[in-house]
Formats: C-alpha cells, sequence, structure tokens
C-alpha cells in the first residue's frame, strides 16, 4: 500500500509543489514549523532514510540543497535548517525549514496555518527559483 507521501508525489493528493524531477519530490509541509516549511522525498518508497542506497541517499542532498537555496531566496531567514525524523510517515523525507534560531526547529513548537492563497504563492517562489 502506497504512503500518503507516494500519493502525493503521484499527484493523487494535491500538494504545494516546490520542486520535482523524476526521482525525488518537494512540497510544502501543511502543518510547518515556519514559512517555507519544505518536505523532500524520494518518488521510491523508502521507509528509513538510511535504507536508501548511497548514490541516491547524495541525490536526494544534492536535490534538497537546491530547494533549500531557493527557500533561502524567497523566505528572509538566517539559515535553511535541515532535520530527518521520519517516525510519522513510513516514507524517508528531509523537513528543509527557514530558521531565524535554532528554536525554530525544535518539533515540539505549535505548529503554523496560513492561508490556501499564501501556500500557494510561497510553493510558486520556491519552484521559480529552484
Amino acid at each position: 500500500m502506497a504512503t500518503i507521501f507516494s500519493k502525493i508525489a503521484a499527484g493523487e493528493i494535491p500538494s504545494y509543489c516546490c520542486a520535482a524531477d523524476e526521482e525525488f519530490y518537494a512540497f510544502l509541509d501543511i502543518n510547518p514549523m515556519a514559512k517555507g516549511h519544505t518536505l523532500v522525498i524520494p518518488r521510491r518508497e523508502v521507509d528509513y532514510i538510511f535504507d536508501l542506497e548511497d548514490d541516491e541517499l547524495a541525490r536526494l542532498h544534492v536535490f534538497a540543497a537546491r530547494v533549500a537555496r531557493a527557500i533561502k531566496k524567497v523566505i528572509p531567514c538566517v539559515k535553511v535548517g535541515e532535520a530527518v525524523l521520519g517516525l510519522e510517515v513510513p516514507h524517508a523525507h528531509i523537513h528543509l525549514i527557514p530558521m531565524q534560531s535554532e528554536r525554530d526547529m525544535l518539533f515540539s513548537n505549535p505548529k503554523l496555518k496560513f492561508p490556501e492563497e499564501e501556500m500557494q504563492a510561497v510553493a510558486d517562489a520556491i519552484r521559480s527559483n529552484f
């Protein structure tokens, strides 16, 4: 059975796409910790990020770095933080979170909500800078 992330990457579930190629997909987190919080996934369904083949893991991180650079152009921030947790959804993924301070990376922080139009505008801006 496909994970929710596989369904998002396949277009079966709507998402705010920030970047995509044949191997990877990046989209805005719908429960973000900060404006521009983006998830980067391999299209291939793998639960644990370190179960990816070494070359695939390297390509995933290169793709994520390109997304992070695009986020930084769109969202004013000191840096874009990277986190890999992977307990909520059984599909390898990287969180890219615009940060003003390390506190912005605390997953215990309250999640934010932004209007649909704002989410779409952010996703479009990241995609155009990718």
